[in-house]
């Protein structure tokens, strides 16, 4: 049986391996908390909130994000591709999640804004009506995703290849129409 944890404030705390597995936390806050070191083991989040926190390389291999909001933390290398597909919700402002992986999730909706997605793994992801606000996706990967409704308007540095990614009624901005010329080696001024 999990621990339950509710509507607790958790504050700069540095967790160690196995520190979090078999918990359950609803509700909570994480200000600048240290993850990097966790290999997350049946672990839930549902409407919890974490600020400043790093999770770099940390494994999430079996945890639950239900409505989980990110603000200015830093989330390079972390594999979101094996979290818990059941209600998986979660928004991000202000991040750094280079090198992540949404291989194959369902994200229909998710925010993303002010956020470096430098080669980040987004293949064959469900991004319905996704929003990337002013984010850098320089060399993200988008092939067999699913982009209907995303809004690309502010974000910057995307190359799309769309014969192997859908864009129905995705919006760009008039200068970001050049990253979806990539692969025709056309030079657009």
């Amino acid at each position: 049986m999990s621990e339950y944890n509710l509507d607790l404030q958790y504050n700069d705390i540095i967790y160690d391996e196995n520190e979090v597995n078999f918990k359950e936390f609803e509700s909570c806050t994480f200000t600048n908390c240290d993850f990097s070191q966790c290999n997350f083991i049946a672990v839930t989040f549902i409407d919890c909130n974490f600020n400043s926190c790093n999770f770099s390389s940390s494994k999430i291999n079996h945890v639950a994000l239900r409505t989980v909001f990110f603000n200015k933390c830093k989330m390079t290398d972390v594999n979101f591709a094996m979290c818990d597909k059941l209600i998986f919700e979660v928004h991000f402002k202000d991040c750094i999640l280079d090198f992540s992986k949404f291989y194959t999730l369902k994200m229909k909706g998710t925010t993303f804004t002010n956020s470096s997605l430098v080669a980040v793994d987004f293949m064959s992801t469900n991004l319905t009506e996704v929003l990337f606000s002013n984010c850098d996706l320089y060399r993200s990967e988008f092939e067999k995703a699913v982009a209907d409704k995303a809004d690309f308007r502010t974000s910057y540095n995307y190359s799309i290849d769309p014969t192997k990614t859908k864009l129905k009624k995705a919006q760009f901005s008039i200068e970001g129409l050049k990253g979806l010329l990539t692969k025709y080696d056309i030079l657009v001024a």
